[in-house]
């Protein structure tokens, strides 16, 4: 009897530690492997990670050119890599490039300085654009280039069809992809309600929520499928405003609550599409945040309004930060620490990147910020970057 125990006891034994051990085939669960955005930012000295907290001009990177050379719409355009950009971004590794007009002559060099400017990031970039088809097309609209192209977002919302939509995601995605961007900053989910607006007019699928949060959903499914990560804007709703956030102040009056019957249901969809990307506006929403500060610094409206109760945990870029909206009231440094701190991921073309970037490694060496809060969003932003194939 006592052999028989013996012999149950060994069996047992051996049962135990061969459900312990991993056959030599069998993979490892997934949990125990870092993803390569973990690994990534495991190895990141403070400097790479507010880096990727940047997403600026081409312009930004030759530090000869002033501000106002940087920002200008038309005029001073750089259109291929030199040293000193070179050397800047090694300095300054910020984590993406969005392109303009004045950046593109023709496929050829767009392609080449997409490609040289991706070379001479140590970590892939994002290279975006604002392509929204219609009036707001930087490639589209560049002589030379021969693409489909879209008389507006609205003519699109007025022919009722999401697969009109798609299609206009597919086929701006496909041309984006083969030049070497990655990331477009459509679609506009904003619902043009107001005659009055100067802003977004026939950018917008239309006046009616629905109709938008359907086309909205529908040009995001054709981007992903082109391989062209979206960015729905302008957070929480540009189209009931009159006045302009390029050159000043712009505040809305409505409540949360009157958002949600409108404005907030094109963004409600784009969420549930699963968009990569949200980009707040400078908006003031005075009846909703109380703080008088723009949706985009504003820690109520975007920690508490658009991940807390709309549950986006995704990446959050604020709209440029060059606008009236903010260099009328901020420096480039206060906003993008302010920026940061209210949950914001992305930093988008500031005035004066330098300050912006410095001041960000300040706030976190005097304790103002977190290390871990910029851990965090620059875990979103590479995590996007492998879904999309871009880290090596």
């Amino acid at each position: 009897m006592k052999k028989m125990n013996s012999i149950v006891l060994l069996l047992m034994i051996v049962f135990v530690l061969s459900s312990c051990t991993a056959e030599p085939n069998q993979p490892i669960p997934d949990d125990e492997v870092l993803s390569k955005a973990e690994q990534l930012l495991n190895n990141m000295t403070l400097e790479e990670k507010v880096g990727q907290l940047l997403l600026i001009r081409p312009e930004s990177l030759y530090t000869d050119y002033s501000s106002e050379q940087v920002n200008d719409t038309r005029n001073y355009g750089i259109q291929e890599m030199n040293v000193k950009m070179v050397e800047t971004l090694d300095r300054y590794p910020v984590g993406g490039i969005a392109i303009f007009g004045k950046n593109i002559s023709s496929p050829s060099q767009l392609v080449a300085f997409i490609d040289d400017m991706q070379q001479n990031s140590e970590i892939p970039m994002f290279i975006a654009a604002d392509e929204e088809g219609g009036p707001v097309s930087r490639i589209a609209n560049s002589p030379g280039f021969d693409v489909e192209t879209f008389e507006s977002m609205q003519a699109v919302g007025e022919s009722r069809d999401p697969d009109n939509a798609r299609k206009v995601g597919l086929v701006i995605g496909s041309y984006m992809k083969d030049y070497g961007f990655n990331l477009n900053f459509a679609p506009v989910a904003d619902v043009n309600t107001n005659p009055d607006n100067i802003i977004i007019g026939n950018r917008s699928f239309g006046s009616e929520p629905d109709l938008v949060a359907e086309m909205v959903a529908a040009e995001i499914d054709g981007l992903r499928e082109a391989g062209i990560m979206s960015c729905i804007k302008h957070f929480p709703g540009h189209g009931d405003t009159k006045e302009d956030t390029h050159s000043g102040f712009v505040s809305i009056e409505k409540s949360w609550e009157a958002l949600r019957e409108c404005e907030l249901i094109p963004f409600k969809a784009g969420i549930a599409a699963h968009t990569d990307m949200v980009m707040i506006s400078h908006i003031t929403a005075e009846n909703i945040t109380h703080d008088t500060l723009p949706s985009s610094l504003s820690y109520e409206m975007i920690e508490r309004k658009l991940r807390g109760e709309l549950n986006y945990n995704g990446v959050i870029i604020t709209d440029s930060m060059s606008m009236g909206a903010i260099t009328d009231h901020y420096s480039s440094g206060e906003a993008a620490v302010l920026a940061i701190s209210a949950g914001a991921d992305i930093v988008l073309m500031p005035e004066n990147f330098i300050e912006s970037f410095d001041a960000l490694c300040e706030a976190v060496n005097s304790g103002a910020l977190s290390e871990a809060r910029i851990d965090q969003s620059v875990f979103r932003i590479l995590s996007l970057k492998e879904k999309y194939g871009l880290l090596r």
